[in-house]
């Protein structure tokens, strides 16, 4: 089977894939995600019909290690897309070098009342506010378990249960972290997400102190329990971050042995909206997509001009264009989230194309 060029890839999805998904349950985001998930999941028990997939969207990419873990592309999924590992068989062969699952919580929730999902077609972007809706911890190991390798790194966003008092959150997340180990490649300290009250005072420096040096030893702990090395942990800052505040995260981050950074989380800024005055830019919650694309590149430039680090990029990749400038930023991985509901398979292809 023929490989298909990125520009069928995006002609098609465009014109045919996007607008079908766009107008299920008349145009709920929400509904459209989860049918996509589905259908990832069904893709992910058939092998053959998944190999041929792989095939056709195949492109050669170099190998990158990064915190000990062998990435064989620099492109992966962000975390939000697939919360509970649902399609976890699946990513891999639309193109992703890994795939972070998650924000998933020490407790199921179901998150936010909806509707929680809003896209802003105009300005290529998305606010979300669904506040960590998912199974739990303890659901995603058991479907790790079962799922067997998928064949790409997979690390797991972990956050604090809603319901969970701040000044008891370490014990939330080391709850999760206890569930997913050994079978998390990496976990990513989810601190930053607005849609959890209370959350972000966690990126404050003695919070942040406290949580982080508490997982390090904990995924330390463990890893001499099975005789194998500590989860590395990674640390997720939002964007809104200002340069002081972002120096004070990077401190922490040396002085408790964290093994890198993820910039970053949505925003709740609505700089870069064309239309902030229409209703659904004024919805609450998190921003993506395209209108986050150069603060995301600063943050993260701003990051790996301060730190050795090993810094994941994400945040308005709509192109390969902004993958590339991400990592010219000092990104050594990139991933996707809004740009994949806009461009589709496509934008993996491109990257992979760019970054090799």
């Amino acid at each position: 089977m023929p490989t298909v060029t990125p520009r069928a890839l995006d002609l098609g999805y465009r014109s045919v894939v996007r607008p079908a998904l766009f107008r299920i349950g008349h145009g709920d985001a929400e509904k459209a995600h989860h049918l996509t998930l589905d259908r990832l999941a069904a893709l992910g028990e058939r092998p053959r019909v998944l190999a041929q997939v792989s095939r056709v969207l195949h492109v050669p990419t170099e190998p990158v290690t990064l915190a000990g873990i062998r990435f064989p592309g620099r492109v992966g999924l962000a975390a939000g897309v697939d919360k509970d590992g649902v399609g976890v068989k699946a990513w891999g062969a639309l193109g992703f070098g890994h795939v972070e699952l998650g924000t998933v919580t020490a407790r199921a929730q179901p998150g936010n009342e909806r509707p929680r999902l809003f896209r802003l077609i105009d300005s290529r972007g998305v606010i979300n506010r669904m506040g960590f809706n998912n199974a739990g911890a303890e659901a995603l190991a058991e479907r790790l378990r079962m799922s067997g390798d998928p064949g790409i790194p997979v690390g797991v966003s972990i956050g604090k249960t809603k319901t969970t008092p701040v000044d008891e959150a370490v014990d939330d997340y080391l709850s999760s972290l206890k569930a997913l180990d050994g079978l998390a490649d990496y976990v990513a300290v989810n601190v930053s997400s607005p849609n959890t009250p209370g959350l972000r005072s966690l990126q404050d420096r003695e919070p942040l102190r406290e949580l982080l040096a508490a997982i390090t030893a904990e995924a330390s702990r463990l890893g001499r329990r099975r005789l194998s090395r500590p989860t590395p942990v990674f640390v997720k800052v939002a964007p809104d971050l200002s340069d002081a505040a972002l120096e004070e995260v990077l401190e922490v981050a040396h002085e408790t042995d964290v093994s890198g950074i993820i910039a970053t989380n949505t925003t709740l800024s609505r700089d870069g909206v064309l239309r902030p005055d229409l209703p659904l830019a004024r919805e609450a919650g998190g921003l993506s997509g395209a209108p986050l694309t150069r603060r995301a590149r600063y943050v993260v430039g701003r990051i790996a001009a301060a730190t050795d680090l090993p810094v994941i990029g994400v945040g308005g990749v709509m192109s390969a264009a902004d993958g590339r400038a991400l990592v010219e930023a000092g990104a050594d991985l990139v991933q996707v989230y809004t740009g994949f509901i806009f461009r589709g398979p496509a934008l993996v292809a491109e990257l992979n194309r760019e970054l090799g």
